[in-house]
């Protein structure tokens, strides 16, 4: 009976992680889309969201149903709680892709990013698609360094999410309020998807230690 268990959890966690290479595939497709205003990638990206919506009812319910029988303590139960919270950033992180791939597809066949600002997005979408895949890498390998790693990243993401707000606040921006404003939603969407990437980390990190790292005496169990 605990074996089955077990497999079941190992089953869980290793839909996660592949819900996580398709959440990884979704930005890079979203960011293609915008930056080469391909509107077949954009209508792909939104079209395959019900298959995420999909993946996080079905993990969901799993879990709550390993939690409702099992009765799991310690480190099992952590894991499927920080399980059905991973679940969510997830399938938060595969919204705001549709959101990116929405505004290409609404400025099509014009691109959506201003040409003194594509060098700023093309490495968003770079930094926020890596975070992704790193935060199911760590998942997977409950590798602690990695995870740590991932949360030092996103402090990158806040970096180049300021230096938008320098060009856009400048006097010589010359692209108008509707280029200002798609402007200013597509960088808050690539720093919430790299935000949720970070929190999955810190929840990777409180499987294996029992501990958040923000609060590292506080153990929990």
């Amino acid at each position: 009976m605990r074996d089955s268990y077990r497999e079941q959890l190992d089953e869980i966690l290793n839909d996660l992680v592949e819900m996580s290479q398709l959440v990884a595939e979704a930005v890079r497709a979203a960011t293609t889309a915008l930056l080469e205003s391909d509107i077949h990638q954009a209508e792909q990206v939104i079209t395959r969201d019900d298959d995420l919506d999909n993946r996080q009812h079905d993990i969901e319910n799993r879990t709550f149903s390993l939690l409702a029988r099992q009765a799991p303590v310690a480190g099992e139960l952590r894991t499927l709680v920080a399980t059905l919270r991973m679940v969510n950033e997830l399938e938060r992180m595969g919204d705001l892709a549709v959101h990116v791939a929405k505004i290409a597809r609404m400025r099509y066949p014009d691109p959506a990013v201003p040409d003194r600002l594509r060098p700023n997005f093309v490495r968003m979408g770079d930094v926020a698609e890596k975070m992704v895949v790193s935060a199911g890498q760590t998942l997977s390998d409950r590798n602690l360094e990695l995870a740590r790693e991932l949360r030092e990243r996103d402090e990158e993401m806040d970096d180049l999410r300021k230096s938008q707000f320098r060009v856009l606040l400048s006097d010589d921006w010359e692209y108008g309020v509707e280029a200002a404003v798609d402007v200013a939603l597509l960088g808050r969407y690539y720093e919430r998807i790299a935000d949720h990437a970070s929190s999955m980390a810190r929840r990777v990190i409180y499987i294996v230690t029992g501990s958040y790292p923000d609060d590292e005496n506080q153990v929990v169990s």
